[in-house]
């Protein structure tokens, strides 16, 4: 298993990240955090140890640097600049296909919150590259008019009692041109903090990543 950290450049910005592969993986995931966040999510790493477990590698970003992070600690003007971090995922693409450990690798997009509609947008920029797309809670309406532009298959996961959120999905959906599920977990909110609810997540991103990334290895020569 290969687990370091890596720092990729992204428009005069340097990157944290930390990139788990094991082994032979036939595909990796990129995590977009949602707003306030980081890499060092509790949530998301969650689902990255599921997602390990089924043999995908995983790239752990953080979107912000340390100045920007401090400054959207006190300010918030960087957490709903999808433009912003949609550019920083492209270039996090650019950094997997060129890296040793993941080149060749199909990629798969995992976003948070407002890191779901960066993840959305980036794989609207990006047909070729983006192979499967799965949100947790998030905001695909932040998206905008690059949702009707994703192709890649799209899992909307939402907690039953995040309603005004859970809406906002549905509406999305609507506009999505590809392929499109949305999971409801019962009785879950935002933060997917009740007994059972995060694993739930893991479960259904884990599935919908498996499904979709495996086929896409195989058809570039990474069967795994």
């Amino acid at each position: 298993m290969i687990s370091e950290l890596v720092v990729i450049p992204a428009e005069g910005a340097v990157l944290e990240g930390d990139l788990v592969v094991p082994g032979p993986a036939p595909a990796v995931v990129l995590f977009a955090h949602g707003s306030g966040s980081s890499r060092f999510s509790p949530r998301n790493r969650a689902v990255a140890a599921a997602l390990h477990k089924a043999g995908l590698g995983t790239l752990l970003l953080d979107l912000l640097t340390e100045r920007e992070e401090r400054e959207d600690a006190a300010a918030g003007q960087y957490r709903f600049d999808i433009g912003l971090l949609s550019r920083r995922l492209v270039a996090a693409m650019g950094w997997l296909a060129q890296e040793p450990n993941t080149r060749g690798l199909p990629v798969g997009l995992f976003g948070a919150s407002t890191g779901a509609a960066a993840a959305l947008v980036a794989a609207a920029e990006e047909p070729e590259r983006v192979y499967a797309v799965v949100s947790r809670g998030g905001r695909p309406d932040l998206a905008g008019d690059a949702l009707e532009r994703v192709s890649a298959p799209v899992l909307l996961i939402v907690g039953g009692n995040d309603e005004m959120v859970l809406d906002l999905n549905r509406k999305a959906a609507e506009k999505l041109s590809g392929p499109n599920e949305i999971v409801v977990v019962p009785g879950a909110t935002h933060l997917f903090a009740e007994p059972g609810a995060l694993e739930q997540v893991a479960q259904a991103a884990d599935q919908w990543f498996l499904a979709h990334l495996k086929d896409a290895g195989a058809r570039t020569g990474h069967p795994g």
